[in-house]
């Protein structure tokens, strides 16, 4: 199988990254020349990757076209490409539809859009995929967690919430440099932050078939410090605000 890859920024490198360090059966992979460093790095690592000349080189010799570029890249671009019926498209583009990727492709063609993060380079984090499609769900449990969604508006929500992703690792950052501050190693608290809160997320992901509000009660003991530190941020609104950025992340996707 020829895998192609058109834009090569962080999403498509590390979906890349992850194909390479897996058990997922490829000839080669093609990629473009968008964001040239990072091509050159990919071909440099690992062996049966080539960077192309043009977009079109990637679809002519690709069986599997994945298409990461920004939505004012694809819109100007997808509809000058010419594709294969016997070819499958798999979009990580936020804010491009099915309907308009169809029109664009204008061809009877497997499209299937997927909302991979940057973990999928270790082969860890979830992938939602719609429509379902066996092969494409197939290949992608080789590199995460897939979630297959059949209603193309259910999956916007999805897509808002992986709109969080450098929130959270600005929210790292924000108690990493309070405790370099307070006389802490920059990398001793950058080390303890970011391993505090994966064993957090991992007992989280163990006890995900339970309400989460338990795992919210059960790490506060009465005028504790995490009690005080919920009850602060409670008062500042700092999750109604979480809220409210969903929504409008949420609006800026429903069109």
């Amino acid at each position: 199988m020829r895998l192609g890859f058109i834009g090569i920024g962080k999403i498509a490198s590390s979906v890349i990254i992850g194909i390479v360090n897996s058990k997922i059966k490829f000839n080669k992979i093609i990629i473009s020349q968008r964001n040239k460093k990072n091509a050159l790095d990919l071909e440099k690592r690992f062996k049966n990757i080539f960077i192309s000349k043009t977009n079109q080189e990637v679809v002519d010799n690709s069986d599997w076209v994945f298409l990461s570029v920004t939505p004012e890249v694809g819109e100007k671009i997808i509809k000058d490409l010419k594709f294969r019926s016997n070819q499958k498209v798999i979009s990580f583009i936020s804010t491009i539809t099915l309907s308009q990727l169809k029109r664009m492709i204008k061809k009877e063609i497997d499209i299937v859009r997927a909302i991979p993060l940057p973990p999928i380079s270790i082969k860890e984090g979830p992938i939602p995929l719609c429509p379902p499609n066996r092969k494409i769900k197939a290949f992608f449990d080789k590199l995460g967690s897939t979630v297959e969604i059949k209603n193309e508006k259910l999956s916007i929500n999805f897509w808002s919430t992986s709109g969080m992703m450098a929130s959270y690792y600005n929210m790292l950052d924000t108690m990493s440099v309070w405790l370099n501050k307070k006389g802490v190693k920059k990398l001793d608290a950058q080390k303890y932050v970011t391993s505090l809160f994966l064993a957090l997320s991992k007992d989280a992901v163990l006890n995900a078939n339970k309400d989460l509000k338990l795992l919210v009660k059960d790490s506060q003991t009465p005028k504790g410090l995490n009690e005080q530190g919920l009850k602060e941020m409670i008062k500042k609104d700092v999750y109604k605000s979480v809220i409210s950025t969903l929504n409008r992340i949420y609006k800026r996707l429903d069109k």
